[in-house]
């Protein structure tokens, strides 16, 4: 079953036959696979009034437990963003009472991020449907696949550099 990466490959085959393009298997499809997943992902969101970037402040303060706070520099670690892309997110999300920033109760100087009782209403009606569109797109594997597809990007991932911290 040749793909659109197999043709690409074969064309460098045939033009520099001196390179070895293997590596273009797999990054090729990575990047097939993102536009991919990234689209399905999106319309999901857009179905609960989010993008991408929302889900992801919601769903880092859901997932942090009760009381569903996290200061912005916690947020901005378990959420992989930087400084200035969380502030602007933070404000959306304030604006539409989804968040709200308050003086950390342990520290008067720093300032925690809360989740309303609206933005942890919308994260849990959302967090389904994100996972039923996941589950869909991973029909096609079997357990094993995924479970090989997941170590093996586990391993990648630590071997590039991407740590838990």
């Amino acid at each position: 079953m040749a793909d659109h990466v197999d043709r690409v490959v074969a064309q460098w085959g045939t033009e520099r036959p001196d390179l070895d393009v293997s590596p273009m298997e797999v990054f090729g499809r990575l990047k097939r696979l993102y536009r991919l997943v990234d689209a399905a992902l999106n319309r999901t969101f857009a179905e609960h009034g989010l993008d991408a970037a929302s889900f992801d402040v919601l769903a880092t303060l859901r997932r942090s437990g009760p009381p569903y706070r996290l200061t912005p520099t916690g947020l901005m670690r378990s959420a992989m963003v930087t400084s200035g892309a969380i502030t602007q997110r933070l404000d959306r999300l304030e604006a539409r009472g989804l968040v709200t920033r308050a003086r950390s109760d342990q520290d008067g100087r720093s300032r925690e991020v809360a989740l309303t009782p609206e933005g942890r209403d919308l994260i849990d009606r959302a967090l389904p449907d994100h996972l039923a569109t996941e589950y869909r797109m991973l029909a096609g594997l079997d357990e094993a696949q995924r479970t090989a597809l997941v170590e093996a990007m586990r391993t990648l991932l630590a071997d590039l550099g991407d740590s838990p911290e």
